[in-house]
């Protein structure tokens, strides 16, 4: 354990969360792709739970070591101070856009833009340029509720002005 802390700079025990919360949910989202091929196994067979347990296992290793990856390559473009940052900020990512992807559906359903009703040539650009907005102020109340808010604000100020609207922060 004291190597494993060293290796991530975790210098308190509370920053555990951040390897755990990591895990658990390379873990589900491997359970969520398995569990994709479940009409080809007998309902409650050993085989399916086999397979369930084998193809979670290797799935969540693999969005680990893809993980791992992506923070080597990032390590010299994303100023944080710890290591285990990097960990914190692809939970925020994970958490934000699959918030704003499920949240989108019944908002364009609250304003009566169903699927079904809806062209699809009109239904998709509509809400993809919904989630736009939704997803900046959820990147940045996720970000604030993992401790990451200064590095998001950064980020999507940077963002936001690259894309031509950096006037949203002028003071």
């Amino acid at each position: 354990m004291k190597k494993f802390k060293e290796n991530w700079e975790i210098t308190q025990n509370w920053q555990l969360i951040y390897p755990f919360i990591g895990i658990v949910l390379a873990l589900g989202s491997g359970l969520l792709i398995a569990y994709r091929f479940n009409d080809y196994f007998e309902s409650g067979s050993v085989t399916q739970l086999l397979f369930l347990g084998i193809a979670t296992l290797l799935l969540a290793y693999l969005f680990i070591k893809i993980s791992l990856f992506c923070f080597k390559k990032l390590k010299n473009r994303w100023i944080l101070e710890y290591r285990w940052q990097f960990i914190a900020v692809f939970i925020v990512f994970a958490i934000t856009g699959s918030t704003a992807g499920r949240i989108s559906s019944p908002v364009m359903n609250l304003i009566g833009l169903d699927y079904d009703s809806t062209s699809g040539w009109l239904y998709w650009p509509l809400r993809i340029v919904l989630i736009f907005p939704l997803y900046q102020l959820l990147l940045l109340a996720v970000a604030w509720i993992f401790g990451q808010y200064k590095f998001f604000y950064q980020f999507e100020k940077k963002m936001l002005s690259r894309m031509g609207l950096g006037f949203l922060f002028t003071k």
